[in-house]
């Protein structure tokens, strides 16, 4: 069985090619492209990346090949980021970079001629028939024969846990996917590169977005937006207390980057047809938070584990957190203004900044298995 390996010049992948190894799987390794050449203001600084793949791959000597996606992450990535912001909403480029570029993209011009893909995300492949049952059935992370479905579950390690980042995956992407990291705490992986003298044991995680690397984020923004001055205005009082250089560089939620004083101050809406920043002040302000919220465009990633409508228990995440929120999805069956149905979200407590536009991931109840994810539309604060 040949399997494709997925560096970044990262701890996670080179770990994750040390264990391959460790188990008799010499993978192909593949660096995937996607800073824009001829642009140096859309240019990743990518040398030392591509450094680290180069020294893992002599470390072992395994082939390793660049591909480049350049040209699909533009059309499909950056396209999909700056048109969420241009609506107002908050984009989640790293999860679709995972669905169209790391999963789909290449697969469609390398991927297809390997059996499986192999990446260091921290989650779990779990396969069972009977996955909503108790106890739930484990395959270990590195095996590679199966009949049965695959569902993508969560990592012990709460921190690092990267479902989320993957809940736009489709059944076919996870049924190929390898993920040797998948039951190992993140100081777990650090100690076995070491332990390995691996190129990038002690190199920093990556903080940045997807798909801009070290490019900071506003300037990116303003590239293809603009500036366009509004006013920010405090939501209790009226009362204008400061401005900004457009919407588009908010979100809902927001803290930092407003330069107001005496705060602190959140973002807690935006008037898009006349530009407007509402605000309000201090950590306590109920208009802050929010318990419930639709999702859009609802996506299953292995399959339909519940009722047709209804209301099921389950746990969800409205961003990147170490913290799973526990709730109510209720479920309404299909119809012709709804086709697909809807979904909707009550949060068991209230929650800070909830931003249309970022995906609704949801969980079974106990948090093992990530069920899918859907576009958070509307957020009801009560």
């Amino acid at each position: 069985m040949n399997i494709a390996l997925l560096l970044s010049g990262g701890v996670d992948s080179a770990v994750a090619c040390h264990l391959l190894m460790e188990n008799g799987i010499r993978p192909d390794l593949f660096y995937i492209k996607i800073g824009m050449d001829g642009d140096d203001e859309l240019t990743c600084t990518a040398e030392e990346d591509l450094e680290m793949c180069h020294a893992i791959a002599h470390r072992y000597g395994l082939p390793l090949q660049t591909i480049d996606l350049q040209k699909e992450y533009w059309d499909r990535v950056v396209t999909y980021t700056m048109d969420h912001v241009r609506n107002g909403l908050t984009p989640n480029p790293d999860v679709m970079c995972n669905r169209l570029i790391k999963f789909g993209a290449f697969e469609e011009k390398v991927g297809f001629q390997y059996d499986r893909l192999c990446t260091g995300h921290y989650a779990r492949c779990v396969r069972d028939n009977e996955v909503f049952c108790t106890p739930l059935a484990d395959e270990p992370s590195l095996a590679m024969t199966t009949d049965s479905p695959v569902w993508l579950g969560t990592a012990p390690d709460p921190v690092k846990d990267q479902t989320d980042f993957l809940a736009q995956l489709d059944s076919h992407q996870v049924q190929k996917i390898m993920l040797p990291l998948g039951n190992l705490m993140k100081e777990d992986v650090r100690r076995i590169a070491v332990e390995a003298k691996l190129a990038p044991a002690k190199r920093k995680d990556s903080q940045g977005i997807c798909f801009l690397g070290k490019i900071n984020y506003s300037d990116f923004v303003r590239r293809f937006l603009g500036t366009k001055v509004g006013d920010v205005i405090e939501i209790e009082t009226g009362k204008k207390v400061g401005e900004h250089q457009g919407y588009w560089f908010h979100t809902i939620g927001q803290r930092k980057g407003l330069g107001l004083g005496g705060g602190p101050w959140f973002v807690v809406k935006k008037n898009l047809q006349e530009n407007i920043l509402y605000v309000s002040h201090g950590y306590d302000n109920l208009l802050q938070y929010g318990k419930s919220f639709d999702l859009a465009g609802f996506h299953f990633i292995t399959g339909d584990p519940w009722p047709k409508e209804g209301t099921i228990d389950v746990t969800f995440k409205v961003r990147h957190t170490d913290k799973w929120r526990t709730g109510r999805l209720t479920r309404t069956a299909p119809t012709p203004e709804h086709p697909e149905g809807t979904y909707h979200i009550d949060g068991d407590d209230p929650i800070q900044g909830i931003a249309p536009g970022q995906f609704g991931v949801v969980y079974t109840r106990d948090g093992h298995i990530c069920v899918g994810s859907g576009e958070i539309a509307i957020a009801n604060q009560d």
